[in-house]
């Protein structure tokens, strides 16, 4: 029965998204361009919808295999970011659900008990998991791919220490997320909405945890699968904090933003994100079987590549918005 959990999560999350896209919830509840927007004229944010419903029904066929501190905070982001996509919340109110989701994992896991203070860290670092895919959803196909390629690892690594069951969990979200896709790929028909970025940020954080305990990777091993949106989002907003802006404040200074303010295409900007995602995952599951120094070496090779991506765009950008006479 496992075997068919990424095939009815792909299924119901394309075909969903499809039939919500055709009724009134999708000519109502709409993306309005803004300051943070690549887009030009409003497109229906209830992609997320179907998503969820997608990785939910894949997990429906092997419900008892799951931890209930995985399933509970997911579905509690996903209902508080629907109402958000909806009728909008305050920040506050939106961040106290980050929290209690973060809570509920480290004392779902244990983690609270055996290890107070990593417990801590992680309460933080997953509230800024929860973020980055909200973050970093503003291109047409680079969240939705790139969530697809993330728990595909996440699959890969957990078939590798023969943990099909686990494996079969994340292949349900990137299978659900493929599913989206279909529909967000270049030129988007449909976007996630705060419904489906702020669930798939959770999961990319809690799902790493579920692993580590698993034993299935090491606890580096999440942070280098995922570092192309940890880079790009963590840089640009340290920046903007430096300055003294608003960090919560919308903007288009992500760099995958001034990509496509520069002239790229949302296409080619997804497709670099693919590609980032590929190589940081694989070269992951190729450094968690050699010695315990290469992950620090590959750590800051990544390190190089993506402060050298950031020079080049940066130095673009300036040439951009000053052209030479």
């Amino acid at each position: 029965m496992t075997h068919y959990v990424p095939l009815v999560a792909a299924l119901v999350s394309g075909l969903l998204t499809l039939v919500l896209l055709l009724s009134k919830a999708g000519k109502e509840v709409q993306d309005l361009p803004n300051e943070r927007s690549l887009h030009e004229t409003p497109v229906p944010r209830i992609g997320g919808v179907g998503m969820m419903a997608g990785i939910l029904s894949g997990w429906a066929l092997m419900f008892k295999l799951l931890d209930w501190w995985i399933v509970l905070p997911a579905v509690m982001l996903f209902a508080v970011s629907l109402v958000d996509d909806i009728k909008g919340l305050s920040v506050n109110k939106r961040l106290a659900a980050h929290m209690a989701a973060a809570l509920i994992l480290v004392y779902g896991s244990g983690l609270l008990v055996q290890n107070p203070a990593l417990a801590a860290a992680l309460v933080l670092g997953t509230v800024w998991m929860t973020n980055l895919f909200n973050f970093m959803d503003g291109s047409d196909g680079l969240a939705g791919g790139m969530a697809f390629f993330g728990f595909s690892i996440y699959g890969a690594a957990s078939l590798m220490h023969g943990d099909e069951n686990q494996a079969m969990v994340n292949f349900a979200v990137s299978a659900a997320a493929l599913g989206f896709l279909f529909h967000n790929f270049p030129p988007a028909k449909v976007f996630m909405g705060d419904a489906g970025s702020i669930p798939l940020g959770f999961l990319a954080a809690a799902m790493g945890v579920w692993g580590w305990q698993h034993e299935s990777w090491p606890g580096w091993f999440p942070v280098l699968v995922f570092s192309p949106f940890i880079a790009d989002t963590t840089v640009t907003l340290i920046k903007r904090a430096l300055r003294g802006a608003g960090v919560t404040e919308a903007h288009r200074e992500h760099y995958y933003q001034r990509l496509v303010q520069m002239g790229w295409s949302h296409r080619n900007v997804a497709q670099l994100g693919y590609a980032l995602m590929f190589a940081a995952g694989g070269s992951a599951i190729w450094a968690e079987r050699q010695s315990s120094s290469i992950p620090w070496v590959l750590f800051l090779v990544w390190a190089c590549v993506y402060a050298g991506l950031m020079l080049v765009i940066e130095r673009r950008w300036k040439t951009f918005q000053h052209p030479a006479p």
